[in-house]
C-alpha cells in the first residue's frame, strides 16, 4: 500500500493536474520552466518532484524538451480533476457558496475526497457535465468531452472562465454575466484594446487579462 500512498499525494497529485492543463494547451511537451510558473515554485523544486513522477510510471521525460503524462498520469490527473470540478458543483449548486470561492475551497478538499463520497456527490447533483466555472467535468469513467473553445481576446455562444481569479469573477458577477450566457461581439478597439460584447440588451467593454481568461463556445454553423 506505500506506493498507492505515494501515487495519492496532494503534492503528486497537484503535479499531474498540472501537466495535464498545461498539455491541454498544445502538441509540446511541459517544460520545467512552465511548470514552476504554473505552480509559483522554483525550478529546482519542480526537477526533484518530475523525478519522483517519472519513478512512479506518471511522466516521460524528453531531454531539453520537457515532460509528458503516462497514461497512468493522466488517469491521475483526470481523477483529481472529477473531484475539483465535482465539489466546485456541490459547493456552488448545494451549498450557495459564490463561485468566486468554490476554486480554493476544492483545491483543499480534492485530496481526501473518498471514491463513495464522490459517488454520493454526483448522483446528488445529477452527474452534472460542467462545473460552476464552465469547465467539463470528467466522467466517472475519467473520460473528459472537451469542446473547442476560442479565448474572448481571440474572437473578429456559452461562457466559460477561468477560475483562478475570484476578483475576476465576482467583476462578471457585478455585471450580471453568467455562466452559459450567449454573447455576440459587437466590436472591438485596435492595439490589443477592449472587445465590446453584448450581453442581453447590455454591452460590456472586456479586455486584457479578463479577455484572455473567458473561453468562448461558438455556435454551430458560426465562423
Amino acid at each position: 500500500m506505500a506506493a498507492k500512498d505515494s501515487l495519492r499525494s496532494s503534492a503528486v497529485e497537484d503535479y499531474a493536474k498540472a501537466i495535464f492543463s498545461l498539455q491541454s494547451r498544445g502538441a509540446e511537451p511541459v517544460s520545467t520552466n512552465a511548470l514552476a510558473e504554473r505552480l509559483e515554485i522554483t525550478p529546482g523544486s519542480v526537477s526533484a518532484m518530475l523525478k519522483k513522477l517519472d519513478e512512479l510510471g506518471l511522466i516521460t521525460h524528453e531531454p531539453y524538451r520537457g515532460v509528458r503524462l503516462t497514461a497512468a498520469g493522466r488517469r491521475l490527473a483526470l481523477e483529481v480533476i472529477r473531484h475539483h470540478r465535482l465539489l466546485e458543483s456541490f459547493l456552488a449548486d448545494s451549498l450557495g457558496m459564490s463561485w468566486d470561492r468554490v476554486h480554493d475551497e476544492a483545491e483543499i478538499l480534492e485530496h481526501v475526497l473518498s471514491e463513495d463520497v464522490e459517488r454520493l456527490i454526483a448522483s446528488k447533483l445529477g452527474n452534472p457535465t460542467v462545473d460552476p466555472h464552465g469547465d467539463p467535468i470528467p466522467g466517472a469513467d475519467l473520460e473528459l468531452d472537451e469542446p473547442s473553445t476560442r479565448s474572448l481576446e481571440s474572437l473578429p455562444a456559452g461562457v466559460r472562465v477561468s477560475d483562478s481569479d475570484p476578483e475576476m469573477l465576482r467583476y462578471l458577477a457585478e455585471q450580471g454575466i453568467a455562466l452559459g450566457d450567449r454573447l455576440q461581439v459587437a466590436g472591438r478597439q485596435p492595439f490589443e484594446g477592449p472587445v465590446f460584447v453584448r450581453v442581453g440588451e447590455r454591452e460590456y467593454p472586456i479586455g486584457g487579462r479578463l479577455a484572455r481568461a473567458m473561453r468562448i463556445e461558438l455556435e454551430e454553423g458560426r465562423p
